[in-house]
């Protein structure tokens, strides 16, 4: 005979069952049985804080194995975690957050962690890519220091070069902004 009870909103029939669940970590993924109160038409199930432990633990050790994992790969690959970072994605002490499990790395990274691990080769083309940096248009990458009157406004001017307002004598006399 089978434990029953009633969904607390639905009405509907529940019964204790364990059913399988999938949980994902990067490109790791493991099915734990989750025990609790499900109903036949599998519609909405409760779970208590016992139950779900099991699933937090899975979880835990699964985040623990994708983070070894990252380490293992940036390593046959012979990048420092900084350089990992730069090449991969994420900044320069991202790999140390993905290494040690605080942070899962981006689904972009996962993807790229997974091509350089098939094909190391290609970790060359990246490092070409990602020495030269692009060019920045946007005027929020120019900066300017402030001078006794305090730091101006920038805008750019239909000579296209860049100048402070504020300070005397420095403004065009037709600016063009953008």
């Amino acid at each position: 005979m089978s434990l029953t009870r009633i969904h607390p909103e639905t009405g509907k029939t529940l019964h204790r069952l364990s059913r399988p669940q999938s949980i994902q970590v990067g490109s790791l993924s493991r099915m734990v049985m989750v025990a609790g109160w499900y109903p036949e038409d599998g519609s909405d199930s409760l779970h208590s804080g016992a139950d779900l432990l099991a699933l937090d633990l899975a979880y835990q050790d699964l985040r623990a194995a994708y983070a070894a994992r990252v380490r293992a790969v940036r390593q046959k690959l012979g990048l420092t975690q900084e350089e990992a970072g730069r090449i991969i994605g994420g900044g320069r002490r991202a790999f140390q957050k993905y290494e040690s499990g605080t942070i899962p790395p981006s689904d972009a990274a996962v993807g790229l962690l997974e091509i350089l691990e098939r094909h190391p080769e290609e970790v060359a083309t990246l490092k070409a890519l990602r020495a030269t940096p692009a060019p920045s248009t946007t005027l929020a990458a120019v900066t300017t220091r402030g001078r006794r009157r305090g730091r101006g406004t920038m805008r750019r001017y239909r000579t296209g070069s860049l100048s402070r307002v504020g300070n005397a004598g420095r403004v065009p006399a037709r600016p063009w902004r953008c």
